[in-house]
C-alpha cells in the first residue's frame, strides 16, 4: 500500500510538472528534460508512468475529466450551466485544466490527438441537454446534439479570447455572457427564469464541492 500511494504521489507530481512546462510552453516547445526538471524526479521514474511526451500529454488532457462532478440538480439546464461555469472557474484556479484547454487547442500539436476533451464536453452537454429536454425545459425546435457542440465551440473561443485578453481574468464575466445570450434560443423562458446565470456561480459550486468532499483529493488518470 505504501508503495502504491508513493507510485500515485509520483505520477501526480509529474503530471502537474508536465501541465506547468505545458501551459508555459506548449506542446512541440515542450521537452521531457523540461518537465524532468519541473517534476524532481528520475528519468526512469518518469517513463515508468508515462512513456512518452505524447503520453504525458494525454495525461494532462485526460486529468481534467475526472475532476469532481456536478451533483444532480432537479433543473437540469441549471446543472448543465454549472457544469459550464465550474470549468471556467477551474481555468482560473487549476493549472491542470489552464494545461489541458491549452493543449486541445494547440493546432501545433503535431501527433496529438487533441479531439478528447472536446468529444467529452459534447457527450456531457449532450446527456444533461436530452434529460432537460425529457423535463420539459427546452424548447420545441431543440436539437440536444447541435446545442451540445455550439455551446463546447463558443466556450473556447471565449477562453480563448479571455486568456489572451487578460489571462482568465474575466472568464466568468464572458461565460456568464455567453449564457446569457445562448440560454434564451434554448430553454423555456419559465425555466431560464430560476437558472442562476450570475459570474460567480462557478466560485459557489466549487465551494459547494469542496465542503462535500473536503478530503478528497483530484483522481489522477
Amino acid at each position: 500500500m505504501v508503495k502504491q500511494d508513493r507510485a500515485i504521489r509520483t505520477r501526480q507530481t509529474i503530471l502537474l510538472a508536465a501541465a506547468k512546462v505545458f501551459e508555459e510552453r506548449g506542446y512541440q516547445a515542450a521537452t521531457i528534460s523540461e518537465i524532468l526538471a519541473a517534476a524532481g524526479v528520475t528519468k526512469g521514474a518518469l517513463y515508468f508512468h508515462f512513456p512518452s511526451k505524447e503520453h504525458l500529454a494525454d495525461g494532462v488532457l485526460h486529468e481534467q475529466d475526472h475532476r469532481l462532478p456536478i451533483p444532480d440538480r432537479a433543473c437540469k439546464v441549471q446543472q448543465l450551466v454549472d457544469t459550464v461555469v465550474l470549468h471556467a472557474y477551474r481555468l482560473q484556479t487549476d493549472p491542470m485544466v489552464r494545461a489541458g484547454v491549452r493543449l486541445s487547442l494547440d493546432q501545433q500539436a503535431q501527433g496529438l490527438d487533441r479531439s478528447g476533451p472536446f468529444l467529452h464536453w459534447s457527450t456531457v452537454g449532450v446527456e444533461l441537454l436530452e434529460k432537460a429536454q425529457a423535463q420539459g425545459e427546452l424548447l420545441p425546435h431543440v436539437v440536444p446534439a447541435e446545442t451540445a457542440d455550439a455551446l463546447v465551440g463558443a466556450f473556447a473561443g471565449v477562453q480563448a479570447m479571455s486568456q489572451a485578453l487578460c489571462n482568465y481574468q474575466d472568464l466568468p464575466r464572458r461565460v456568464s455572457a455567453l449564457l446569457r445570450h445562448l440560454l434564451p434560443s434554448v430553454v423555456v423562458p419559465s425555466v431560464l427564469a430560476a437558472v442562476d446565470l450570475t459570474e460567480n456561480r462557478g466560485a459557489a459550486v466549487q465551494t459547494e464541492l469542496e465542503t462535500a468532499h473536503p478530503l478528497r483529493p483530484a483522481p489522477v488518470s
